[in-house]
């Protein structure tokens, strides 16, 4: 990827934590590099060189400051000029693919070679997928030093590292100290609490706190998660194991505060990365600013929230049957039903908040009697036939490579159209320019155009029409012209033991979106 000398020069002389994360500084003197941000005094400019990831300047022989802390960088965002396959395979690497297996295998589920892989993650990245992953670990690693009171064994094995040899030697060769060392430079900051494990995760600000709880909230299954306060709670599973997370964000840092309650701390890198989609750590406000606040049709509603987010879903498919069990009927009969649903057919787990559910996994649904809990037949069997097609492997949300592939895929399902498709690319795919054009408050938002001038305007907003969307839901919310309506337009039934269109006979104002 290449860094504009210039630019990079301007943002580290003014110190702008607009770049944080985009760019790091290597300085030639110390073999040490740094975030834009770091306080330490400037090194002269012949003594500077730049690298586009954390990975590359530790691939070029640099360790990381200890000051500012690399490992604590919002991260690098994934579309930052990088190819589309590239981001993919980011994603894989973030979700542990190459902690499982190697890099043929990784260039396997993206259909190129290993060598073309490692070639373009060169390009693109500064690094290899290795070196990316080993960045990864190591700077979890630190985290972990830093911010709980693991024992080291465990620290190496929630990184990534097979024994605690394999940790003590490659943070010695990153940091040129053992991890006792560096957790003696934070150890009196950590309090310590063996049930809680208690981390921060860093954003690029501004954040719009209140319209991503506000969001959530109002779609927070009973039983399962719940907003209180400036708080989000919620139930988690991973590989069979049950926790429970809490994040909030503590002022005036640029972080979310995480609580994790989990029995195995090896589950902690996957839980954090998780943790960062469902609350869009990841994007960059100052670029998608810079692209939409010059709509006028958007300009008013970024004004009142800039720093919008997409939140993300902790589970695809759980995200998946709340947006069918959202067809046509309001938010909080949705909200209703998805609750009945998790008390009637998910696992009971005691974490205490109010929580006590966890959502059902799809083999749990894909022959349950749906109906009892007051689905309609049509939506329950569209539930469960996603659920046989999650349980079966035919789609993924968790280890998704190919996002507008998965969406081709679940508009072919009965009771999913373009609408559910696209919301849940957006949601639980990640995908920032997923757009349901056919949305019903979106059209009249946008001055009652039809589904088709509506993907022409938007045009205009790519590729950020995801955010778009947050902006438009929020200013139809604010001006009141929704009715609590969970976002879906037209009749998505259409499928289902061959009723015609519009059979649902949704209630007019319910077809919209917030």
């Amino acid at each position: 990827m290449d860094l504009d000398q210039r630019a990079c020069d301007r943002a580290r002389q003014s110190r702008d934590a607009r770049f944080d994360g985009r760019f790091f500084i290597g300085v030639t003197t110390t073999r040490v590099y740094c975030r834009p941000i770091c306080p330490a005094r400037a090194p002269k400019d012949e003594h500077v060189r730049y690298f586009p990831t954390a990975a590359a300047a530790e691939a070029a022989g640099f360790r990381p400051c200890l000051r500012c802390r690399p490992d604590a960088a919002p991260g690098t965002p994934a579309w930052l000029g990088t190819l589309g396959l590239v981001s993919r395979a980011l994603r894989l690497v973030s979700e542990g693919a190459l902690d499982r297996s190697g890099v043929e295998r990784l260039a396997e589920r993206l259909g190129v070679t290993a060598r073309h892989l490692r070639r373009l993650f060169l390009q693109h990245l500064g690094a290899t997928p290795l070196e990316v992953a080993l960045t990864r670990r190591v700077h979890f690693a630190k985290k972990l030093l830093d911010e709980t009171n693991l024992p080291l064994r465990e620290v190496a094995f929630a990184s990534g590292f097979g024994s605690l040899r394999r940790l003590n030697g490659q943070i010695r060769r990153t940091y040129e100290r053992t991890p006792t060392e560096l957790r003696r430079r934070v150890r009196p900051h950590v309090v310590a609490d063996p049930e809680c494990y208690r981390l921060r995760l860093a954003f690029r600000p501004p954040y719009d706190w209140d319209a991503a709880l506000a969001f959530l909230g109002a779609r927070a299954t009973p039983g399962v998660e719940s907003v209180e306060g400036s708080r989000y709670r919620r139930t988690i599973t991973v590989e069979g194991k049950a926790g429970s997370i809490d994040v909030s964000r503590p002022e005036p840092v640029s972080a979310l505060g995480l609580e994790v309650r989990f029995p195995d701390p090896r589950a902690l890198l996957f839980i954090v990365e998780r943790v960062r989609r469902v609350f869009d750590l990841g994007a960059d406000p100052a670029v998608i600013e810079e692209h939409l606040r010059t709509d006028p049709l958007l300009r008013e509603a970024w004004a009142r929230h800039r720093g919008i987010r997409v939140p993300g879903a902790w589970d695809g498919f759980e995200l998946a049957v709340r947006a069918i069990l959202g067809q046509q009927i309001s938010v909080r009969a949705a909200t209703t039903i998805a609750g009945r649903v998790a008390s009637r057919f998910g696992s009971p787990v005691a974490v205490g908040a109010g929580l006590g559910r966890l959502f059902p996994t799809p083999a749990q649904l894909a022959t349950a009697a749906i109906e009892e809990a007051g689905v309609v037949r049509s939506r329950a069997e569209a539930i469960r036939s996603l659920a046989r097609h999650v349980a079966g492997g035919t789609i993924t949300f968790g280890t998704c490579i190919d996002g507008r592939t998965t969406v081709s895929t679940l508009r072919e399902l009965p009771g999913i159209g373009d609408w559910t498709a696209e919301y849940i690319a957006m949601r639980a795919l990640g995908e920032p320019d997923a757009f349901p054009s056919g949305d019903l408050v979106l059209r009249r938002m946008a001055g009652d155009l039809s589904a088709r001038q509506l993907k022409r305007r938007s045009e205009a907003w790519r590729p950020w029409r995801a955010y778009a969307v947050m902006l438009l839901w929020q200013r139809a919310t604010e001006a009141g012209r929704v009715r609590h309506a969970e976002p879906v337009v037209g009749p998505e039934l259409r499928r289902v033991h061959g009723r015609p269109a519009g059979v649902a006979a949704a209630r007019p104002g319910l077809r919209g979106a917030r």
